[in-house]
């Protein structure tokens, strides 16, 4: 049978005691509590009588902890931690949020879309803290799922029946070339006439490259490719070097090398990328998920309104 935890040893007496030993006086563990010296040695005594032993001897003027105290401190920081990790994980179930968010991204997606997000997360929770972890379609989703990250931004997976979304633009594939390129000088692409070009892609589990083998798949063959890469903006470079063209989303026209060039392709090789806010449908009422989806529903308000030319 278990043994029953005396009334008189709570969490808060644990968080003293710890307070007292890692201070070294009752004056400066009060002080780190905004407690007072008679409330921490009150404290420390009805540890005592919760456990029934002696934790303590008094030299002098001075309270000192013995072997017993530094064993129930031990014990009591484990406690504590644990009792402190079983509440937050309580609380993110419950949908109640910690004071930070952990934000997914494609590469591709820094530039302009996730600093906007943050910047309108920010404005309805000035307080929380994001930190961004960057990956590649297939990668942010198992860190989802995984709990590494709150919610990603990133392509919509496809029958993935466990998260939820919220769609922020879609975004329509471009052929990339560089300037001096035949292809540059072309108001459409004819990519099913590309069949002796050499070309350059992210590798697989990126939501571009899954557009990428989609539209070669409309041209009906195979492309030669020269070099892949898991970072977009490596991508952009290799063009820019001449190592090859490739298919790139619109969205990043503002970050492209001086020589590279975006071509549409004609009508029948165009493809489309749906960029969405992903979470799992188990956190759809956390509140900081809905703050961030909030910002979102702003952000596409702001894409979709017109800019005035005057």
């Amino acid at each position: 049978m278990q043994h029953r935890i005396d009334e008189e040893v709570s969490f808060r007496k644990l968080e003293i005691l710890l307070a007292f030993m890692e201070s070294g006086s009752l004056a400066r563990a009060a002080e780190r509590l905004g407690i007072s010296t008679v409330s921490v040695h009150r404290a420390l005594h009805s540890l005592e009588t919760g456990t029934r032993c002696s934790l303590f001897r008094l030299e002098g003027r001075n309270l000192q902890p013995n072997d017993a105290a530094h064993a129930l401190a031990d014990v009591a920081r484990e406690v504590l931690q644990v009792m402190a990790h079983g509440i937050r994980a309580t609380r993110e179930i419950a949908g109640y949020a910690a004071d930070r968010i952990r934000i997914g991204s494609l590469y591709s997606l820094t530039s302009g879309t996730v600093p906007a997000l943050i910047m309108a997360l920010r404005l309805r929770k000035p307080d929380i803290q994001t930190e961004l972890v960057l990956g590649s379609n297939s990668d942010l989703l198992r860190k989802l799922r995984d709990g590494i990250v709150d919610a990603a931004v990133m392509g919509f997976p496809e029958g993935a029946a466990d998260v939820e979304s919220q769609l922020l633009f879609e975004d329509e594939i471009f052929f990339a070339a560089p300037a001096e390129s035949p292809h540059a000088r072309q108001p459409e692409v004819n990519l099913g006439g590309c069949a002796d070009e050499r070309f350059v892609s992210l590798n697989e589990g990126y939501v571009t490259r899954d557009r990428f083998v989609d539209a070669f798949r409309v041209a009906g063959f195979e492309p030669h490719v020269a070099m892949t890469t898991n970072d977009i903006f490596s991508l952009m470079n290799l063009v820019s070097g001449g190592i090859g063209c490739t298919l790139l989303p619109g969205r990043v026209r503002g970050v492209l090398p001086r020589n590279v060039v975006l071509v549409p392709l004609q009508p029948r090789y165009q493809m489309r990328q749906k960029i969405s806010v992903v979470f799992l449908r188990t956190r759809e009422r956390d509140p900081n998920l809905l703050s961030l989806l909030a910002a979102c529903r702003s952000h596409s308000a702001d894409l979709q309104t017109p800019t005035n030319p005057g």
